[in-house]
């Protein structure tokens, strides 16, 4: 068990923020290593996807919820953080490569909605008192994010967005009695 529940989710934003500078600094632009869906070569981007960034906005708009959600769960729920984590990480990648309109999808938002959706089912699901706590805090931080869920902008990964929640949802339904 980790001392904080900041270890993992500091881990990923570090090769977040890793990559993005070795791109700023190289004048590189490796959004090609996203998903794209349904291409044999597009499969590299269920690993890369979450590390790549458009631009510094996207990079900071990632990084906070991550460290909020991510350490939430690693610190509230050690015993099936990881667990959580990976599920979330690469099923909503797997799904967006399946389902997802075919261009270059980037970034962690479908990690972020993975895990803020987790956290809200596994508290309605579970219902005792440290989860139900949990699951309200995260709604009225990020309940805002369910809006968005609708919102079929063509420059945003929607997919993303939704296959996350989806799999937060189903994680949260496997894991209920954890």
């Amino acid at each position: 068990m980790y001392k904080s529940g900041l270890v993992p989710p500091l881990r990923l934003c570090f090769f977040m923020w890793l990559v993005f500078t070795i791109e700023f600094y190289l004048s590189v632009d490796l959004g090609y290593l996203g998903i794209y869906p349904r291409e044999i070569t597009g499969l590299v981007g269920v690993v890369m996807a979450p590390l790549l960034h458009g631009n510094f906005n996207h990079l900071v708009s990632n990084s906070i919820p991550l460290l909020v959600l991510g350490g939430s769960l690693f610190f509230f729920f050690p015993a099936i953080a990881h667990r959580v984590f990976l599920q979330a990480y690469f099923f909503t990648n797997i799904l967006v490569w399946v389902f997802g309109r075919p261009f270059f999808h980037i970034g962690a938002s479908g990690l972020i909605y993975a895990l803020a959706s987790f956290l809200v089912f596994y508290g309605l699901f579970k219902r005792n008192f440290k989860s139900v706590i949990v699951s309200a805090i995260v709604i009225f931080l990020y309940g805002g994010m369910a809006y968005s869920l609708l919102s079929f902008d063509d420059r945003i990964s929607w997919e993303s967005h939704l296959m996350g929640a989806v799999v937060g949802l189903v994680t949260a339904m496997l894991l209920r009695n954890k």
